[in-house]
């Protein structure tokens, strides 16, 4: 087994609606693998029920030692590449990690993932469940949206807040 010190959080990109597979194979492979879920309504024409959705369609985390276990993570079906620059693969933070699992533990907070940091000031959060979180807020009517941008995976969530919890950064 791999030392820990030697680990790093990768993004995997995978097949479409693969996710849930994808996290299980890795877990029954004996890697550390992480996939925020959220739990949405879905309304069907006879039903409504609640299902648990990944909060980034196509992207499952894994925490390997990248030379010795990518070829196990690439190797597991339903995996297309690692997400990164080039044919080099990102290195996930610890912090984004912790970030991701705190916004899945505050689901009442998320509204919907975007794709790219809209206009607007840097802030860091000063209390509450996203204290030291950093993102570009987005004001809408009385409340302000945080956008917390993971530059890694190239993609963001959006959380509500009350803009007297935010500090301007940078």
């Amino acid at each position: 087994m791999a030392e820990a010190h030697c680990q790093n959080w990768y993004a995997v990109y995978v097949c479409s609606r693969h996710e849930k597979k994808v996290h299980r194979l890795f877990l029954e492979n004996g890697l550390t693998s992480f996939l925020p879920l959220l739990e949405t309504l879905k309304q069907w024409k006879d039903r409504k029920k609640k299902v648990q959705e990944p909060l980034f369609r196509g992207y499952v985390f894994v925490r390997i030692d990248m030379r010795k276990e990518h070829l196990k993570v690439l190797d597991t079906e339903g995996v297309v590449k690692f997400v990164g620059v080039g044919k080099t693969p990102s290195v996930i933070g610890e912090k984004d990690i912790e970030w991701l699992r705190m916004l899945v533990r505050e689901p009442d907070h998320i509204g919907r993932t975007v794709a790219a940091i809209p206009s607007g000031q840097k802030v860091r959060v000063l209390a509450g469940p996203f204290k030291d979180l950093e993102g570009t807020v987005v004001k809408h009517g009385r409340e302000a949206r945080v956008v917390v941008f993971f530059d890694t995976i190239m993609q963001g969530v959006e959380i509500s807040i009350f803009p007297e919890l935010l500090l301007p950064v940078g």
